[in-house]
């Protein structure tokens, strides 16, 4: 801006260009003057043209738009392989460089959105755990906390599931069974067991799951098939 007779006026430069960028479709090259000025997501800058006229506010306003749509864009895409606990997606955009405002616009809008909700996040670990590659209650709220959910709302999404350590070291034993199912009862129980208690099971329960591990494992091909029919 200068001054005039008093005055500040804001001024204008017009823009000479705008090219799409080789490596990246998306985003376009916008030229001001002749000379390259900043580039852009090619949505934001359609309702630009060639000959128009920007001040400096409009200028702020549109990097400051396109830095904010970027921000979102790769959020979303972070999204998109799993839910993501708020902690998550902070440590994340920082990691990008964005500054702590536009970070805490970010996580505003994803959380109105329910697209950030760590209670949710929390149900659905549980339940991925279970479904996939159960473990106990103690090593999962272990990775709840490494996941930056707060131990409240560990509590209350624990509660709500009714957890109990020995079925899970059971249905945990069941898949790990497979890799052990061929060794005498003592290598049997020893090598299990001590996956099991990888999983974050305590020797008590574990103790207590491998008589029933070990029968089911010799029980005859089809006995439960036969047993359902009957």
């Amino acid at each position: 801006m200068v001054a005039s007779h008093g005055f500040l006026v804001t001024m204008e430069k017009q823009i000479t260009s705008i090219q799409a960028q080789q490596r990246n479709r998306n985003r376009v090259n916008i030229h001001l003057d002749g000379e390259y000025a900043f580039s852009l997501d090619r949505v934001a800058a359609a309702w630009l043209s060639v000959g128009q006229k920007l001040t400096e506010n409009d200028i702020d306003r549109l990097l400051s738009k396109d830095e904010y749509e970027s921000a979102l864009g790769k959020a979303l895409r972070y999204l998109s392989y799993r839910s993501r606990s708020r902690q998550e997606m902070l440590r994340y955009l920082q990691k990008k460089g964005y500054q702590e405002s536009l970070i805490e616009r970010i996580l505003a809008y994803l959380q109105a959105e329910k697209l950030i909700d760590d209670a949710k996040f929390a149900s659905d670990w549980i339940e991925n755990r279970q479904t996939f590659r159960p473990r106990s209650q103690r090593m999962m709220k272990m990775e709840l906390r490494q996941k930056g959910v707060d131990d409240e709302a560990i509590l209350e999404v624990f509660e709500a599931a009714e957890l109990d350590d020995l079925e899970l070291a059971l249905a945990a034993g069941r898949k790990l069974n497979k890799r052990y199912q061929k060794l005498e009862k003592q290598e049997y129980f020893q090598k299990l067991g001590a996956a099991l208690q990888r999983r974050g099971f305590s020797y008590s329960t574990v103790k207590e799951c491998l008589p029933q591990l070990w029968q089911e494992n010799k029980e005859p091909e089809g006995l439960e098939h036969r047993k359902w029919s009957n």
